[in-house]
């Protein structure tokens, strides 16, 4: 816990009362608690089940906001109290509360911080586990090299987080590096952690490959999808499908070069490709393709429907989207940053073995601060 002075503890307390205020309109919850209010309020009347389909679904849409805003609303007023409280604190017992004062304010900013991120991870899918596909652009080896250090960084993170990864696609690079992989990343919230590194990373640097020791630019993109449950469906029609066999290879392959077991699947309307050759079944490969295929059709639909939505509310999608979302300099400066949420760190070495959290934290609370406001689509129900 850190452990501030009086006047570090009350500007820290006064901040947070600052963000938690930003955060509140920026999510629109007041108007979201007036609306309970008000929905309370009908609730009351005599002839409320008059209608008994318009009701239920009054009362459906009140149980969701009551559910929304009652972890936001348990801290509210302490947040807001807090500088108040340390100044009256300190006026009538002096600084031997302090440590008490210091204990309680992480605590809260703790509860904060947490509901900051819980607003990025509220899509039914955010908890399910994830695919993720490193694929290096052009550049030769370059690239090749830049996408094998992007996967031992995210194997390290993996290792940290406690979450069992596979390999379910693994295709080598020619001399160094890697020209695909793709892994099967499973553990509470993967894919919710992880869908702020889709797109495309830049690498900076003096190259190893060159004699010359000149300066090079390299990219490799990084596609994250969700894993998806029986529950979910995603119509793909077998005429729609080119299925492919082929020797597995790599460090995917568990039964290299005997058996066509790899499998290739292209879905023709959209040429969305997966492949796998991580198990010795060729049944078993074509299952988990399958899988993949499902994943990424439900992720191409559902950025459809987004842009359709932003259209017609009026909003306007980053024109960055799909583009790089994060640079990595190491010559002749160091400097990592991601630039949607601008933030940055010199410090290079812990992020490329694994330290992610700040930037995966970052995004979250970027992405949580520009979440649709519900009440437009779910407006006709007041």
């Amino acid at each position: 816990m850190e452990y501030r002075s009086a006047k570090e503890l009350l500007k820290a307390s006064q901040d947070l009362k600052l963000r938690f205020i930003e955060r509140w309109n920026l999510l629109n919850l007041q108007i979201d608690y007036d609306r309970l209010q008000a929905l309370k309020e009908k609730a009351k009347s005599p002839d409320f089940w008059a209608d008994p389909e318009k009701a239920q679904e009054q009362t459906r849409f009140q149980n969701f906001l009551e559910k929304k805003l009652e972890p936001w609303l348990e801290i509210k007023q302490d947040i807001l109290d807090f500088p108040d409280l340390i100044e009256l604190s300190l006026e009538e017992q002096g600084e031997s509360v302090l440590e008490n004062l210091n204990s309680d304010f992480s605590i809260l900013e703790k509860k904060f911080e947490d509901l900051e991120i819980l607003g990025a991870l509220s899509s039914p899918e955010d908890a399910n586990n994830a695919f993720l596909n490193i694929h290096p652009g052009a550049g030769g080896t370059e690239s090749q090299d830049w996408a094998e250090m992007l996967l031992r960084m995210y194997t390290r993170y993996f290792e940290k987080k406690g979450y069992e990864v596979d390999i379910i696609d693994y295709q080598e690079g020619e001399g160094a590096g890697i020209k695909n992989v793709t892994l099967h990343v499973k553990g509470n919230y993967a894919f919710g952690y992880l869908k702020g590194e889709n797109g495309i990373h830049r690498l900076v640097r003096i190259s190893p490959f060159d004699a010359n020791k000149r300066r090079h630019t390299s990219f490799v993109a990084v596609h994250v999808s969700p894993e998806l449950d029986d529950s979910v469906e995603v119509n793909i029609e077998e005429k729609d499908l080119r299925i492919d066999t082929y020797r597995s290879s790599g460090a995917g392959g568990q039964h290299v070069n005997k058996t066509d077991s790899a499998v290739r699947i292209t879905h023709i309307p959209t040429g969305i490709v997966v492949q796998c050759q991580n198990e010795r079944s060729q049944i078993k490969n074509r299952s988990t393709a399958m899988k993949m295929l499902k994943a990424k059709l439900y992720e191409l639909e559902k950025q459809k429907n987004e842009q359709e939505l932003a259209k017609k509310s009026g909003e306007k999608k980053d024109i960055a989207w799909g583009s790089q979302i994060r640079s990595y300099v190491f010559h002749p400066y160091n400097l990592i940053k991601d630039h949607r949420t601008d933030y940055e760190t010199a410090n290079v070495a812990p992020v490329m073995d694994g330290e992610l959290d700040n930037f995966i934290t970052a995004y979250l609370k970027f992405i949580s601060a520009k979440a649709p406001n519900v009440n437009k689509v779910l407006e006709s129900v007041s």
